[in-house]
């Protein structure tokens, strides 16, 4: 089947020309045919968190992590105060992580959001004037004793406030991300001498959604382009996903289902996730996934020693197992594509 939906649009308070959804066939993609919305189920409460607490705080341990760069680990790492979060070893954290009140349209109720912001994404005072990324990480697994068997269905949402565009980073690229770390089993090859053999191994994996920007002040256009990129397709490629038609807050969402699949979500403001925002399900690298090991944002700059990244505020993070989970219905039928 093949479906082709695409309404364009101005909207000319944001500067920004975007597609609402622009669905077509795309031979990498997976068959949806068992997506579950995110939120389903059982909400696990010991991790995840909702930033009220007025003493929520991050102890920064700098210098931070730069192995990916020049193999320097630099423990011990940052974590919060609460026990809720922790810098990414590989990548390291975000320059900036603080408790803000949140912002307008918030959750009703919510005083409280997390701010992550960053001048040097790569070794810091060491601008390298190329796009670097850091890793600011739940802590899942260790706070529940262990990852979570995709037979229980898990999933993980969380809120993102996106500031007005002309206070984005000028540039061109992935700005930010909401990802998971999961993981599979795949085969090996093993060489012994003049023999080899085949062992299970542990794969880990991280899908997720990038917001993406086509900066005005690099493409030359009249308006900036701002949309979601999908991570992954069976052939481990991005591709596009929905443009991003407003600012302010968006609830993400993705859920994992025992058949193996990655099901992504996305819909602006701050309600629940349903079935009308379902976006895709995949494979991503062919990998069937096994187990939900934890969730992770990245901030994304130039990394040029002067430009701040653009400033990402989220909030109300959320983990939960489904056990007899909610199945949405897939726009277009049970054989809908989606790129």
């Amino acid at each position: 089947m093949r479906l082709h939906m695409r309404f364009w649009f101005q909207t000319a308070t944001l500067g920004l020309s975007v597609s609402i959804l622009s669905l077509s066939h795309l031979g990498s993609t997976a068959l949806a045919q068992r997506p579950v919305v995110p939120g389903s189920g059982v909400e696990l409460t010991q991790v995840g968190d909702d930033f009220e607490d007025p003493n929520w705080g991050y102890i920064y341990n700098n210098p931070k992590s730069t192995e990916d760069i020049n193999e320097q680990q630099n423990n011990p790492l940052g974590k919060s105060n609460n026990g809720r979060w922790y810098e990414g070893i590989k990548r390291g954290q975000p320059d900036l992580i603080k408790r803000v009140p949140t912002p307008p349209d918030g959750l009703p109720g919510s005083t409280g959001s997390m701010l992550m912001q960053s001048l040097f994404t790569g070794i810091p005072n060491k601008p390298s004037r190329q796009m670097h990324q850091e890793d600011f990480i739940a802590n899942v697994q260790y706070r529940i004793g262990g990852p979570i068997a995709v037979s229980k269905t898990p999933s993980v949402t969380t809120r993102v406030f996106l500031p007005p565009i002309n206070e984005w980073e000028k540039r061109s690229g992935p700005q930010f991300a909401f990802r998971a770390a999961v993981e599979t089993t795949k085969m090996s090859e093993k060489q012994v001498f003049l023999f080899s053999s085949k062992q299970e191994e542990n794969e880990v994996y991280w899908p997720g959604l990038f917001i993406v920007l086509d900066s005005k002040h690099q493409t030359g256009k009249k308006d900036d382009y701002a949309y979601f990129r999908v991570r992954a397709a069976r052939n481990g490629g991005d591709f596009k996903g929905p443009q991003i038609t407003q600012t302010g807050w968006w609830t993400l969402g993705l859920s994992f289902t025992p058949d193996g699949m990655v099901h992504y979500y996305a819909r602006p403001g701050v309600d629940n996730l349903t079935e009308e925002d379902y976006i895709t399900s995949q494979y991503p690298y062919g990998y069937k996934c096994e187990r939900f090991r934890t969730f992770f944002y990245n901030v994304v700059n130039g990394d040029d020693g002067r430009t701040w990244s653009t400033a990402w505020i989220v909030d109300d993070p959320k983990v939960f197992i489904g056990e007899t989970p909610r199945v949405a219905r897939v726009p277009g039928g049970a054989s809908s594509r989606i790129r």
